[in-house]
């Protein structure tokens, strides 16, 4: 384990070394380029962040995960179809019948029933939900592991603070920030990281020489355009070559565990990234996303939601104790989160449609008090009725666990400034 650092120190001795090239990875080959009642949920001036997570492990449900059809079900309405509700492990908490395992889990999990953005289409919807901010044509903005790297850096000097699993090519990256900065990005689990090694017939010597061409050949050019896009190259060796040297390389490996555990997991390919999202916190990279796509039902929702909801039931189901049984999940802060939910009307092609005026996300560990909702929808899962949460509250939320400073401005390339969160407060009653 790197030593303990206080986030100011971190935040400079990082600003001053070189870090991950994300943009040019591809040179080397190294990847691709109970209920809360009267506890308050929002302050308005939160304490001083303290850290109570180490790491993040972030599920992303692309595509729009139905709450009436796993976290917020409506047992009786006409609108909950032919899903019925289970008992969970947290007193007063139903899921649906499609998260058995997850029912056994919910007493290490909060549920924020009262979720609310206003960005109602794919894109726009993934991008508020990443970045806190929504889209504008003439900037782009860091997403939560960006952000993390930039504010409190690596804890393994070797790894990457930030890697993405599974995901598309929405993720909005880096944005404005260096492209150090921004994850690297990993296709499949269950191949780890590809081209990590010298080529067969590379000697050592012969690529030290090869590295000490490309310094010399690029030098003059880099000194007379120093500009994001150009330090990103000069990242990228000194990343690739730490990297290719270390022995924490082993981290992507998922063979090296159990046939047992794996399986546990889930054959899936999100089952298996979770399984490597957890051997990656347990060498320190702070933020791991794993994406599981799919939820976009406006067809056959019920059918879809059961087909996803068992593979998320099986790779979740399996990960909240796995973490728990190594001592990580007091760490380790796990989020499930989507773009939006899906509308209580179900369409004639038995689907249902966008619906951002109200859906769930959840969080475990990292200092959360499990077994608990936040906020709730009306009858028919419409409308927030109760301590509407908005996307950068969620975010803020996200941000205080770690310790992360809310109120830090950064400013963008273009002169503005922004925060982690824009005007987000957290989520302080789930602590």
């Amino acid at each position: 384990m790197s030593s303990r650092r206080t986030s100011a120190s971190r935040i400079d001795e990082w600003s001053r070394r070189d870090l991950l090239a994300m943009g040019a990875k591809a040179l080397f080959g190294v990847g691709f380029l109970p209920l809360l009642g009267s506890v308050r949920a929002f302050a308005a001036d939160p304490p001083a962040p303290r850290s109570l997570a180490k790491n993040v492990i972030y599920l992303y449900m692309a595509g729009g995960m139905s709450h009436l059809d796993t976290f917020d079900t409506k047992p009786g309405a006409a609108v909950q179809g032919p899903v019925t509700s289970l008992k969970s492990s947290a007193d007063g908490i139903q899921v649906s019948e499609y998260l058995p395992k997850l029912a056994k889990q919910m007493h290490r999990v909060a549920v924020i029933r009262s979720m609310n953005s206003n960005q109602g289409a794919h894109e726009p919807g993934n991008y508020f939900m990443h970045t806190s901010y929504t889209m504008r044509g003439s900037i782009r903005h860091p997403a939560m592991g960006s952000w993390v790297s930039q504010l409190s850096g690596r804890r393994n000097p070797t790894l990457p603070a930030n890697v993405a699993i599974g995901g598309g090519g929405q993720h909005p990256g880096a944005g404005y920030l260096e492209s150090r900065h921004a994850p690297l990005p990993l296709g499949n689990a269950a191949e780890g990281l590809q081209n990590s090694a010298r080529p067969d017939g590379v000697t050592a010597k012969r690529f030290e020489r090869r590295l000490d061409l490309v310094e010399h050949f690029d030098q003059a050019f880099r000194t007379q355009y120093d500009q994001k896009q150009v330090r990103a190259y000069k990242d990228l060796y000194q990343e690739a070559v730490q990297l290719m040297g270390s022995k924490d390389l082993a981290a992507f490996d998922i063979n090296q565990e159990s046939e047992e555990m794996r399986d546990a997991y889930g054959e899936a390919p999100f089952g298996q990234g979770c399984l490597l999202a957890r051997r990656l916190i347990e060498h320190d990279v702070r933020f791991v996303e794993v994406t599981l796509g799919g939820w976009d039902t406006h067809d056959d929702n019920f059918d879809r939601v059961q087909t996803q909801a068992t593979i998320l039931d099986q790779a979740l189901g399996a990960l909240l104790p796995d973490l728990a049984s190594r001592g990580l999940l007091d760490e380790t802060l796990v989020v499930v989160a989507t773009e939006f939910g899906r509308s209580p009307l179900i369409n004639g092609n038995t689907g249902r449609d966008h619906h951002p005026k109200a859906f769930s996300c959840l969080l475990a560990g990292g200092g959360i008090r499990g077994g608990r909702v936040l906020g709730a929808t009306d009858a028919n899962g419409l409308d927030v009725a109760s301590d509407k949460v908005g996307i950068p509250d969620f975010n803020a939320t996200i941000g205080y666990a770690l310790g992360l400073p809310l109120d830090q401005v950064v400013i963008s390339p273009s002169g503005r400034p922004f925060t982690l969160a824009d005007k987000g407060k957290p989520l302080l009653g789930l602590f």
